[in-house]
């Protein structure tokens, strides 16, 4: 069975485990996309719990900061098995879009795999 599904119970709604990613949390970042990331456990027997941001700033249409993190939750949802296998311990992440314009499905896709790869190869050191 492939582990290409992204559940409720992955996604990261605690409002104190955001802020202390703001407050604590270690970045890596591929253009567009930034990824603050920190060691957390969990008690629900997940590895990974992760939000997705589009600030308001960029993108004042609610239309396009959804559609963004649309995009964002799938191209983490089909590279997630990248990360599940080549890390230890359990992170909490948050996505953040940075760009100016409104990606395609393509680009994001690149950007999430690059940045995962990022991801993986610091934290293995």
């Amino acid at each position: 069975m492939s582990n290409f599904t992204f559940p409720k119970k992955e996604k990261l709604k605690s409002k104190k485990l955001i802020e202390r990613l703001f407050a604590e949390g270690k970045s890596v970042s591929v253009y567009p996309i930034k990824l603050i990331y920190l060691p957390a456990p969990f008690n629900d027997e997940v590895r990974f719990k992760a939000g997705m941001a589009v600030p308001k700033k960029n993108f004042k249409s609610a239309v396009k900061r959804n559609r963004i993190k649309r995009l964002l939750r799938e191209s983490y949802r089909l590279n997630k098995p990248d990360i599940l296998n080549n890390t230890e311990g359990s992170f909490a992440f948050l996505f953040l879009y940075l760009g100016k314009d409104m990606p395609s499905y393509a680009s994001t896709e690149r950007s999430m795999k690059a940045l995962l790869q990022r991801f993986v190869a610091k934290n293995e050191s």
